[in-house]
């Protein structure tokens, strides 16, 4: 069996993506800078500290491995961080991808599995947002991480690079066996923050009570991480089949808001979640939940962790088992 190059993968996703193929069989080549992932979130394969940009070093790692496919995390994420930078964004996001797309065109890897984003979809026409959705991005992130989805099929007509597009939904929880967690410096997911503030952190910030919601805060779609790492499997094994190109929505198919996010969190903890309604954050749709039916007919993913007090559950008891995330913070 060849290994399997995964870019990013000592950050949040990645991680979880790297024991899942371990515990699959698979060998795994982990590459990261460490700019936001942590060492001691690799629980498995070998280690490479690296920069996508360096497609010599990529191309390198691939053939010294024998890496017969790779599964591309390595991207910044935020939405407001991206509409204040968005040369960054496409910089890292697509300049990025490109060099890890060229180091496997050389070494004749042709198997790609890409961490999309549902924020490529901008304001949803229908929900839940299904494949068809026009994609019509509202912020730089999203329109990076669909300039890649658009460059794969001509990758694919002119190499014979092959490809499975992964657009999730709000990733959340922890490896429910306790090992892997979420610890980004700073902290901008929602559960985290709703645990942090719960512990004596600042109030959580509510971006937004007036969108056209039930409750006034932003609906989203939230799905586990280690659901989401079995995803990233799936795909990779479709693709080894000889399976085809595809793209997949990944979500739970059930519209959350912030407020609903609050209450699980207190009531899992039972403390109380101190927050304050802050200004609208630019480009953050009002709603966003996914149908994942196409993934789970053409692959047999299913969410095994898909209730909110479960995920929250997972979340909170990685919080208390590492109060300070993981031990020496970022990059060591």
């Amino acid at each position: 069996m060849s290994a399997i190059l995964v870019t990013g993968g000592a950050g949040y996703i990645g991680s979880h993506a790297v024991k899942a193929l371990a515990r699959a069989g698979y060998e795994v080549v982990v590459y990261d800078d460490l700019s936001a992932g942590h060492r001691q979130a690799v629980v498995a394969g070998t280690f490479v500290r690296g920069d996508v940009h360096d497609t010599a070093m990529l191309r390198r790692v691939l053939r010294e491995h024998r890496v017969g496919a790779v599964m591309h995390f390595a991207a910044w994420l935020l939405v407001g961080e991206s509409v204040r930078d968005p040369r960054g964004y496409y910089w890292n996001n697509v300049a990025g991808s490109l060099s890890v797309l060229e180091a496997m065109v050389a070494e004749s890897v042709g198997r790609f599995v890409f961490s999309s984003t549902a924020a490529l979809f901008g304001e949803p026409e229908t929900t839940p947002i299904d494949e068809s959705h026009p994609a019509r991005p509202i912020n730089p992130y999203g329109e990076t991480k669909l300039a890649v989805e658009r460059a794969l099929p001509h990758f694919e007509r002119a190499y014979g690079l092959r490809s499975i597009r992964l657009r999730y939904f709000n990733a959340a929880g922890a490896d429910p066996e306790g090992e892997l967690g979420e610890d980004h410096r700073p902290e901008v997911h929602l559960i985290p923050r709703a645990i942090e503030a719960a512990c004596g952190g600042e109030p959580l910030a509510i971006f937004g009570d007036d969108y056209p919601t039930p409750d006034g805060t932003c609906l989203r779609d939230y799905i586990h991480v280690t659901d989401l790492a079995d995803a990233h499997v799936l795909a990779l094994q479709a693709l080894e089949r000889g399976g085809p190109s595809a793209a997949y929505n990944l979500g739970n198919g059930r519209p959350i808001s912030v407020r609903e996010v609050v209450a699980s969190v207190e009531r899992v903890s039972r403390r109380r979640v101190p927050a304050e309604v802050q200004p609208r954050r630019p480009g953050d749709p009002a709603v966003l939940f996914a149908s994942s039916a196409a993934m789970a007919r053409d692959l047999g993913w299913r969410a095994r962790y898909d209730d909110l007090d479960t995920i929250v559950g997972t979340a909170w008891r990685w919080r208390l088992a590492h109060p300070q995330g993981y031990t020496g913070g970022t990059g060591d």
